[in-house]
């Protein structure tokens, strides 16, 4: 709209300059004709009508000129101003193409659409810069959890050779506790780029959720019995059916369930519920562990993002669970939310699910995001 008013304010400018040339001129020049055919042979209507087209023509020719200078000189300032904005935005996708996606541009204000078109640019951009920082640390993560067990494995196999170490049952428990890491790993990897990419086929059955909860608890209480850490599960009456795949959300709660584990010392509390939650259904984990500094709840569903290296490391865990667990809530159309007032005060993740009426209509809302 804004080119369009600026377009025809240059044909305003051109002919308003125009008529008030004319205006200006005309008589100033048919007067002085007059005066200069007044003694000449000749009719008074003739030299009325020599005047007349005398001073029409070069009034005519410097008021066109006149309209074609302010014409252009509008059409250059508005040229001007959109080439300069298109080409700062030029020069800043060949730095995001080339690499740098720190580039960002200024709002051009020569229009909406152009100022649109510089917060997408800025918007993808920074979702670029974020992509690369999780690819760099992806990668460093990955070296690293691969190279842990390939070195044990690799030393431990020529030390057999060298016939420094024996094939004993401690040294093959070793190598299979490696090869199930790497095992573990790969699994785990391939599950969130299904999940995260839409891949991912769902039996989806009407379930209800404290049978959901029952079946997670079953499944874990051995793990928690042997650490010493209570399993309890709340489920609250009266709760709407949910549409799951069971053995999708089973491993959505059990690492939820083995998260908690990990971070919850001997004598802790662990505890499973479930309540209604406006339309849906609202399951909880809540752990009295060892709590999640605030600074870090945003990026918790990021791969291979850990609070703490070392320690999450020596637990075992391989940075990728809490990612496959927000992939797979998205896909069943809900939502996963974690909560810490700090270390040492424990951890509550939260997961929000619409009933079963209307699950089909949120998982293929999140389908056509992917999209």
């Amino acid at each position: 709209m804004r080119l369009i008013i600026a377009m025809a304010l240059v044909i305003l400018a051109g002919g308003i300059t125009a008529l008030l040339v004319a205006a200006l001129v005309g008589p100033v020049f048919f007067h002085r004709h007059l005066i200069e055919v007044e003694n000449s042979p000749g009719t008074t209507f003739e030299h009325a009508e020599a005047a007349f087209i005398s001073a029409s023509t070069l009034t005519l020719a410097i008021a066109l000129g006149a309209s074609v200078v302010t014409s252009l000189a509008a059409s250059l300032i508005l040229a001007r101003r959109i080439g300069t904005s298109l080409g700062t935005m030029s020069t800043a996708a060949a730095q995001v193409a080339a690499g740098r996606f720190e580039a960002r541009v200024a709002q051009p204000r020569v229009g909406a659409e152009f100022d649109e078109l510089a917060d997408a640019f800025n918007d993808m951009a920074a979702h670029l810069d974020h992509d690369e920082d999780l690819r760099r640390r992806l990668m460093a993560d990955v070296d690293h959890e691969l190279r842990t067990p390939v070195t044990t494995i690799s030393a431990t196999v020529d030390a057999l050779e060298d016939g420094v170490q024996e094939l004993s049952p401690q040294t093959v428990e070793v190598l299979r506790t490696q090869a199930s890491r790497l095992t573990r790993l790969a699994a785990d990897l391939a599950a969130v780029t299904r999940a995260e990419t839409g891949d991912l086929h769902l039996d989806r059955q009407p379930v209800a959720p404290e049978e959901l909860l029952e079946v997670a608890a079953q499944s874990a209480r051995d793990r928690y019995a042997a650490t010493g850490v209570t399993l309890v599960v709340e489920a609250g009456p009266h709760l709407p059916v949910v549409s799951v795949d069971a053995d999708r959300f089973g491993q959505v709660l059990a690492n939820l369930l083995d998260n908690a584990l990990r971070h919850t010392p001997n004598g802790g509390r662990v505890t499973l519920g479930a309540s209604r939650h406006g339309a849906g259904v609202r399951l909880v984990v809540t752990d009295t562990g060892e709590g999640i500094d605030p600074v870090h709840l945003p990026h918790l569903f990021e791969r291979f993002y850990r609070v703490d290296t070392a320690r999450d490391r020596d637990h075992g865990g391989s940075g990728i669970g809490l990612s496959i667990t927000r992939a797979l809530v998205h896909a069943h159309g809900g939502t996963i939310t974690a909560h810490s007032a700090g270390t040492g005060t424990g951890t509550r993740f939260v997961i929000d699910l619409p009933a079963a009426a209307a699950t089909t209509a949120a998982s293929d809302r999140y389908a056509a995001d992917l999209q």
